[in-house]
């Protein structure tokens, strides 16, 4: 994979990867991105709203840190190593102030749907115009497609889900408590995770991210 400065603003990045969406009893609602492939190489990145409504984003680099603050909004952010591993059903997350342990289930009816959908279109950007309608209808606070920050739109498709059926950790020296439904829905971008908290198989496109561009390697 090549990237190149200068591009259009017009030009289409696309992230395969995971987004890991859970509430706790603690109040802190969590939004994990893990992108198996993306215009940076892989990386992962943690959004955090705290209890009392303060939005954190934790990123590995600067260039990663750049382009989701240009993209979603938050009250402060920091860059610092995102260590992600899968062992299974378990998954573990550490980026110094955040310590997180999540379990996921079997996929449910909606997963074995998604994962029926060929890859190519369920990763289309034209796909989210007949998934958003029945995403907003029946996954509170779920949106496939809107306007994001700094004039770029966004798409979502979604390929697989798995529920997470119980967590553990520690942020900012906080026990984070047991697993919660994401209520109130974060407020991150134009959308939230689903409530249920879940383990989503996702392609994300970004439109109109001036400035970045990679070739068509990947």
């Amino acid at each position: 994979m090549k990237r190149t400065r200068g591009a259009a603003a017009g030009d289409r990045l696309r992230f395969d990867g995971w987004i890991a969406g859970v509430g706790t009893s603690s109040g802190a609602r969590i939004v994990l991105g893990h992108w198996t492939s993306s215009p940076f190489g892989p990386f992962s990145d943690v959004m955090i709203e705290r209890a009392d409504g303060h939005r954190r984003l934790l990123a590995p680099t600067p260039e990663t840190a750049e382009f989701i603050r240009g993209t979603y909004t938050f009250d402060s952010v920091r860059t610092v190593p995102v260590t992600v591993g899968v062992d299974g059903r378990t998954w573990t997350v550490d980026a110094e102030e955040l310590h997180l342990r999540f379990v996921t289930a079997r996929r449910g009816p909606l997963g074995y749907l998604l994962r029926s959908v060929p890859g190519p279109l369920s990763g289309s950007p034209a796909w989210t115009a007949v998934t958003d309608r029945a995403a907003r209808l029946l996954l509170h606070g779920v949106r496939t497609r809107g306007s994001a920050g700094g004039g770029r739109k966004e798409w979502y498709g979604a390929r697989d889900v798995h529920p997470i059926g119980a967590l553990s950790g520690d942020c900012e020296g906080v026990d984070l408590g047991t697993l919660r439904p994401v209520e109130p829905p974060v407020r991150f971008g134009f959308g939230s995770v689903p409530r249920r908290p879940a383990l989503t198989r996702i392609t994300t496109t970004v439109v109109g991210a001036g400035g970045l561009s990679t070739s068509r390697e990947w």
